[in-house]
């Protein structure tokens, strides 16, 4: 096979024109000559932190779309399905992807649970994580998100991070907002990479200790503008990530949009370039072809290097993508799942008033980071009710691995005016999350979200809409176009109901996290993650 066209060579940093020549899945030449091809042909992208779950997709029908952008490679880390369903979802996830010809490097979930402060469905200490690493199946440990067991010496975690050492595998990292010597120890114990950072101050800093920094652009996270001018610096330092996107945003756009973006702001291509291919591909140590004489024939052929029209993907010499036509076919998978609550009655969501002051955590568009406010509650026959004008909800998180009482709060910034939204994609545990304007509204709900065995749901007075994920709750078995229709519709629906927000949905599921400061809620309480312990509701 021979594939001319304009060659982007990012190692010597420049564009001429020539051709390929493909023998056996390798580049055998690359020949430097005249050609009458206006198209471009360059290493294809890679997503250096993706937790393919929050697509809603099963890892081959994430590939289906993500080859459409020209991404060929995913750092994966199956944190959320491994919370649920343990070894055997990371197994799901790595028997999905082997059916797919893009390359996806999975790491072993380094916490699970995330804590201890939310009920989740499995264990993996640091036996189990070993145990995982030495198969040969795994690039790297996956974020270690309990940073305080890092800085405070907890024994199972520093197992988990020297057994990754000894098998000279790279450490990612999660610690937002971590700062002076907890940083620097954090960072002395051996993990390199960092997706939290969302200033270029706290950027800068954990650069400082040794980390390399993975500018994040996901459905409810959005950092790039605030870090892109890092590229100048400190481009050998930096990587493009989505780390949570949800389907309707990856069937608009994946690395492919991030490259135009820096491109369009003027940032120097090849730098650009070396963050969205070249050093995800060295720092994981990954097979991928980065288009050298003798690499994997892995690239991607782009209508200009402004438009980033993906023509054609290719992966060991194969079209894997051809604009116009279905190469890779839908499968069907099968569907484990957890599932062991029953249907909730109104009196489950009832708060009883313990004072006329309680604690309310804010969303924030974009954001994983919340904040709290100290607000003066509504109360009716000596219970709390929402507070419309003010913008005050109720917040509920339902255990969906065991029979308990929801736990119940107040949350401000969701916006929604009539009914309720429930999901059971809740980080990182995915308990049943739901918040509305009225106690039947939140019953109904949640009791829908039981009922399909996991899903999103919207209702108001006049209407609902549901997406079910029967795969563990958290993914859909449907082909991506039919995800991303029906999500986007429930999500729009979401919007109706009076929410402001990009992706009101998203920045829901990211409540009960409690390693993501300041106020959140899980299903045994409110949590405040500054001082990392529950705290009450009245004040």
């Amino acid at each position: 096979m021979i594939y001319e066209g304009n060659i982007v060579d990012i190692h010597n940093e420049r564009i001429f024109k020539g051709k390929i020549v493909v023998k056996n899945g390798k580049i055998k030449e690359i020949i430097e000559c005249q050609t009458e091809s206006k198209h471009f042909i360059l290493p294809g992208f890679i997503d250096s932190h993706v937790h393919i779950e929050s697509s809603m997709l099963t890892p081959y029908e994430f590939s289906r779309i993500a080859l459409q952008h020209g991404t060929i490679a995913a750092v994966c880390d199956p944190h959320e399905i491994a919370n649920v369903l343990g070894k055997e979802g990371i197994d799901f996830m790595l028997e999905s992807a082997e059916k797919s010809p893009m390359y996806f490097a999975f790491g072993v979930p380094s916490c699970v649970p995330a804590t201890f402060f939310e009920t989740n469905s499995a264990i993996l200490d640091s036996k189990a994580v070993c145990r995982l690493l030495k198969t040969g199946k795994f690039t790297h440990l996956s974020e270690v998100m309990n940073f305080p067991g890092v800085i405070y010496e907890d024994e199972d975690v520093l197992k988990k991070i020297e057994c990754a050492k000894k098998l000279k595998l790279s450490i990612d990292g999660h610690c937002p907002g971590l700062t002076g010597k907890d940083l620097q120890k954090y960072a002395k114990s051996g993990i390199t990479t960092e997706h939290e950072a969302t200033t270029l101050t706290e950027a800068e800093e954990k650069i400082a200790c040794g980390m390399k920094i993975l500018i994040r652009e996901g459905s409810a996270a959005k950092n790039f503008n605030q870090l892109i001018p890092l590229i100048e610096k400190y481009h050998d330092r930096i990587m493009f990530c989505t780390d949570d996107i949800h389907p309707d945003n990856l069937e608009k756009g994946h690395i492919n949009t991030m490259v135009k973006k820096a491109i369009k702001k003027a940032y120097n291509l090849f730098k650009v370039l070396k963050a969205a291919s070249l050093n995800p591909i060295i720092h994981y140590n990954l097979e991928t072809g980065i288009l050298r004489k003798g690499d994997f024939a892995d690239f991607i052929v782009v209508d200009s290097i402004e438009n980033l029209s993906v023509i054609q993907t290719v992966i060991k010499g194969k079209t894997v993508f051809e604009k116009g036509k279905d190469i890779l076919p839908f499968l069907k998978h099968s569907t484990p799942n957890n599932f062991s609550c029953e249907l909730k009655t109104e009196k489950h969501f009832k708060i009883e008033s313990k004072g006329k002051n309680a604690k309310v955590i804010v969303a924030k568009d974009k954001s994983l980071l919340t904040d709290y406010l100290v607000e003066k509650i509504k109360t009716k026959n000596g219970e709390v009710i929402t507070d419309i004008e003010k913008d005050i909800l109720k917040i509920a998180v339902i255990n969906r691995y065991k029979n308990t009482k929801p736990a119940l709060g107040l949350i401000k910034g969701l916006g929604i005016k009539k009914g309720a939204i429930a999901s059971s994609v809740a980080h990182d545990s995915h308990n049943i999350v739901a918040t509305g304007c009225d106690d039947y509204s939140l019953k109904e709900a949640v009791n829908k979200v039981i009922e399909n065995r996991g899903g999103l749901y919207c209702i108001s007075n006049e209407k609902d809409e549901i997406l079910p994920l029967p795969i563990g709750g958290i993914m859909s078995d449907k082909p991506y176009h039919e995800v991303a229709h029906k999500y986007s519709k429930i999500d729009r629906m979401a919007k109706e109901l009076g929410s402001k927000l990009s992706a009101p949905f998203m920045t829901l599921s990211f409540m009960p996290l409690p390693v993501i400061p300041k106020l959140k809620i899980t299903d045994k309480g409110l949590f405040d993650a500054e001082i990392f312990r529950f705290t009450d509701l009245f004040c």
